[in-house]
């Protein structure tokens, strides 16, 4: 949002320095909270470690309900980092003079690829390329033809789903606060301000849920 100060846009005002920076910032924070949480541990925890230890219980009981408890343990750690920083990444925008850069596409879509190719990687592992294709052709042999395109195109929607809902909402909540920061530039509304928060976190609980199911759907369909 360029017609909106930024404090790294005393650098350069150019988009995708502002992207990069904003996109390094939430990296770097994530990093930061994750060593501060580690440095000291102890058996009652406490500030940060207590922190990050409910974030993480929480993370590993929405997976629990997806895919079970064991299945969910191998994968806490990818989902919590995705969203640990999909979470960071929308808050810093709501901070007045930083920018949101999962309000680019750039974020949201690599990380929807990412997700794409992990998961289908995770099924062709888990159950070998014929096992796990076949499972595209759906319950009966006679309806494969229609089913399997089918399949594909949904399994590519995925991609659309994980990047333009991520993207779309907070590019969303960016126009709706540039327009609360010219109407009131010196007072920020506690309102708008509590709903811009609240609808960050929901969109990095969405993804990491998404993830779940997605990566639940290729490892654990062959015990179904």
């Amino acid at each position: 949002m360029g017609e909106l100060f930024t404090f790294f846009g005393l650098i350069s005002e150019g988009k995708d320095f502002l992207f990069l920076t904003h996109m390094v910032l939430s990296a770097v924070i994530a990093l930061v909270l994750a060593k501060v949480a580690m440095s000291n541990l102890q058996l009652v925890p406490k500030g940060t470690q207590n922190l990050m230890e409910a974030y993480m219980n929480g993370v590993l009981e929405m997976g629990t309900d997806v895919m079970g408890r064991s299945h969910a343990r191998k994968y806490v750690g990818l989902v919590a980092t995705i969203g640990l920083f999909v979470g960071i990444a929308n808050i810093i925008g709501i901070i007045p003079g930083f920018e949101a850069p999962s309000a680019d596409l750039n974020m949201t879509l690599t990380l929807a690829l990412s997700v794409f190719v992990y998961y289908n990687y995770l099924g062709i592992k888990t159950q070998g390329v014929i096992k796990y294709f076949k499972h595209f052709m759906g319950p009966v042999w006679w309806l494969a033809w229609l089913m399997f395109p089918v399949e594909i195109v949904s399994h590519f929607s995925r991609i659309i789903s994980l990047s333009f809902r991520l993207f779309g909402n907070i590019k969303g909540d960016d126009m709706f606060l540039a327009v609360i920061l010219m109407l009131v530039p010196w007072v920020m509304p506690l309102i708008p301000f509590a709903l811009l928060t609240f609808g960050a976190f929901l969109q990095a609980f969405i993804f990491m849920m998404l993830t779940y199911v997605y990566i639940g759907g290729a490892v654990v369909v062959a015990e179904h």
